[in-house]
């Protein structure tokens, strides 16, 4: 403990250099730190809201895009899908589709998204309320927890949609029918939370009556509750023909040879966009990871090169501490607690550096956790702990190590005799 109170009292000799170095450390760890948080929260988001879909049904356009759209809602939608169109996959009888769920997309309130869906939507997330009921009757909304948070919405508030994603005040359908929350959902930590789910004659109408249809006779109020059976939900919807929704999540009765290439089929054969999440994705993530890799990488260089200012500043200090060693020699000190005061000395910035690189990396993630939240549309806590910043203190001791090794060694060799005398 003795030699652990020198080598700090010898650090904080020199306030100058130990700063600098410590800026260094700090900002070469926090960097690395920063990217192994966010990342590892992305990734999981991502692979939770698979949600065991198989595939991702609409109209022709990017399957990246499909897929961010309507399973991850942080992209625009391709367009509209006719319901004619996909019939077929709504036939409880089908030989590989186990179940669908379609979505009907393009409006929101107050920058959160307006999801047209069907109960199988509560079923595929396993979605759960924390008070009220579920939607039942056109312009009921069920929303998630953070819209209720961020938005102080409660039961039986009142809101009115606007059309788009984006949020525009002047887009507001103030001539339709106000939606009106009947719960709020339970955290889930899927994208539900950032949702207001309503069923799919909701969205209908409001678009019915922009386009100047007075009122919704052909859509009459359809229960949409958990007494309902998702293919009675599917076959009420199944009798408005003319009608298009945005999308169809199908997961598939077995993984066999017909159903993973049912995508292709449908790309080559149909006016439809067939997406496969899990390849999706995966390839989104092998863009991000160049990126992610070249920051990465930047973050080590700092890092070194803070090691190369600890390697400086603990091989530039012996110079003007060669009597002081020659005097823990004469006062019974062996070689080998010099080299280890210098070790341990390197180990303590290099540490130091560490935590101070943690300390802000969580708290940058605190500083833009609303724009991570904006942009990907998931909660994110700025101090989650992930493995591999336990890893990355190894990496930051292993610099600290490697730094102090030649000075230590040139403590190690001090010449008692010569020293004293030159002085």
């Amino acid at each position: 403990m003795r030699l652990i109170t020198l080598s700090w009292k010898n650090i904080i000799h020199r306030p100058l250099s130990l700063i600098l170095t410590l800026v260094l450390f700090a900002l070469g760890v926090g960097l690395i730190a920063f990217l192994f948080v966010v990342n590892r929260q992305i990734e999981d988001k991502f692979e939770k809201n698979l949600a065991g879909i198989d595939l991702v049904l609409g109209a022709k356009g990017s399957p990246l895009q499909l897929v961010l759209c309507n399973m991850y809602h942080i992209d625009a939608p391709t367009g509209n899908i006719p319901l004619q169109s996909v019939r077929a996959f709504f036939n409880p009888d089908h030989p590989l589709i186990g179940d669908v769920t379609p979505l009907s997309i393009g409006d929101s309130y107050r920058g959160f998204r307006i999801v047209g869906t069907t109960r199988s939507f509560v079923d595929l997330y396993e979605l759960e309320l924390t008070e009220g009921s579920w939607w039942e009757n056109d312009f009921d909304a069920t929303i998630g927890p953070e819209v209720a948070k961020r938005l102080d919405l409660k039961i039986g508030d009142s809101f009115q949609s606007t059309h788009g994603l984006l949020q525009d005040d002047n887009l507001t359908h103030e001539e339709s029918h106000a939606f009106r929350v009947t719960g709020i959902l339970a955290t889930s930590g899927t994208v539900a939370d950032q949702l207001i789910l309503t069923n799919t004659q909701s969205i209908w109408s409001v678009h019915d009556h922009e386009s100047g249809v007075e009122g919704h006779p052909d859509h009459p109020e359809v229960t949409t509750g958990m007494d309902a059976t998702p293919h009675f939900l599917n076959a009420a919807l199944l009798e408005h023909p003319d009608e298009s929704i945005t999308s169809l999540l199908i997961r598939f009765k077995a993984r066999n040879y017909q159903a993973l290439n049912m995508a292709r089929n449908i790309n080559e054969n149909t006016d439809l966009q067939a997406a496969t999440p899990a390849i999706e994705i995966n390839r989104l993530f092998a863009l991000m990871g160049v990126g992610m890799d070249a920051l990465r990488t930047l973050g080590w260089l700092i890092a070194i090169v803070s090691g190369l200012s600890i390697f400086i500043s603990l091989y530039g200090s012996l110079k003007d501490r060669k009597y002081e060693l020659a005097l823990m020699r004469v006062q019974g000190a062996s070689p080998g607690k010099l080299f280890s005061m210098i070790i341990l000395e390197g180990l303590l910035l290099a540490l130091a550096g560490y935590f101070l690189g943690l300390l802000l990396a969580h708290m940058s993630m605190f500083v833009l956790t609303d724009y991570l939240e904006a942009a990907y549309k998931y909660p994110f806590n700025p101090f989650q702990w992930v493995k591999e910043e336990g890893w990355l203190a190894i990496g930051a001791l292993g610099i600290g190590l490697i730094a102090a090794l030649l000075p230590a060694w040139q403590a190690y060799r001090t010449e008692l005799s010569t020293t004293l005398a030159e002085n």
